[in-house]
């Protein structure tokens, strides 16, 4: 697997394909402990080690362990690459209707699963995964295997992970039942919306909870309060703008909804530890591109 994504993957950062969903990553250096948002994903790292830290567990993720997200969360995580050898993994995007009917149909075959939702899991990964994944990477390195065959591989990889070790939790979180489920429409809310005044009320009405059960569910699952996630939303698109569209401090602010850039300033400074230019001169340095996107994870990008 490392001697194919080598050769689809040449150039630092990340590598679009031609299958939707699925991107590749090369990182020729280490990351320090840094602020990052996942999207709902499965992420296999074929070589190096990234080690997430969310609340006080740690995800270790590398050839030997897989990292599934069922819901957007913002973490840190450090990164372990050298030049000699580079950080490689394969990034695979929920297809939420896909994972519906893989879900809907293991249900109705094996019963619900009875385990506690799990919005995140590193698993080990077992012989046949790692089959399906090697034969992933070989279908796109043809054109036409890539249009015809990956995307059977992809479902066919879905489906191992929702069956796989922890599974049941995944399905329990990516199920349409459940707390974890109108959390994560609250989530989604979040995500289209973040540029508008959101009122916690609203999005509590909207997951039918009260105001403080959304609170106390809202925490379980994402470990924030909504008001501390919609910060971290923002801030991690700021930043992207900053990175990607070389946007000033100032123009991002406004752009995700903040009125003062003095407070944006604030708050950037204390999710990233830098102020807003500072942090986005590291990352550049870091990638030596001058407006890549955030290529070290799968920053909230849509």
């Amino acid at each position: 697997m490392a001697a194919l994504l080598l050769r689809l993957a040449p150039a630092e950062g990340y590598t679009a394909t031609t299958v939707p969903g699925v991107r590749l990553l090369r990182s020729n250096r280490p990351l320090q402990t840094t602020p990052v948002l996942y999207e709902p994903g499965i992420v296999f790292v074929c070589q190096g080690r990234k080690t997430g830290f969310w609340g006080d567990r740690r995800y270790v993720y590398d050839a030997q362990h897989y990292l599934a997200v069922a819901v957007p969360v913002p973490f840190t995580m450090e990164t372990e690459a050298s030049a000699e050898e580079p950080l490689l993994a394969v990034y695979l995007g929920l297809d939420l209707a896909l994972v519906a009917e893989l879900t809907s149909q293991l249900d109705g075959l094996l019963g619900a699963p009875q385990a506690a939702p799990a919005t995140m899991l590193s698993t080990p990964i077992d012989d046949t995964l790692a089959d399906a994944v090697l034969r992933l990477l070989q279908a796109l390195a043809s054109p036409v295997e890539s249009a015809i065959l990956a995307p059977g591989i992809v479902r066919e990889i879905c489906f191992r992970v929702l069956c796989g070790e922890q599974g049941h939790a995944l399905r329990a979180a990516l199920s349409g039942t459940g707390r974890v489920a109108r959390i994560g429409r609250a989530v989604r809310r979040i995500h289209t919306a973040y540029r508008e005044p959101l009122q916690i009320d609203a999005l509590a009405g909207e997951a039918d909870m009260s105001v403080s059960t959304f609170h106390l569910h809202f925490r379980q699952v994402t470990d924030s309060s909504p008001l501390q996630y919609l910060k971290s939303i923002r801030l991690h698109k700021a930043r992207l703008l900053m990175l990607r569209e070389n946007m000033t401090a100032a123009a991002a602010a406004a752009r995700v909804g903040y009125e003062s850039p003095s407070q944006f300033g604030r708050e950037f400074k204390r999710l990233f530890g830098r102020s807003p230019a500072l942090e986005t001169d590291r990352l550049r340095g870091a990638y030596a591109m001058p407006a890549m996107p955030w290529a070290e994870d799968w920053v909230s990008s849509h």
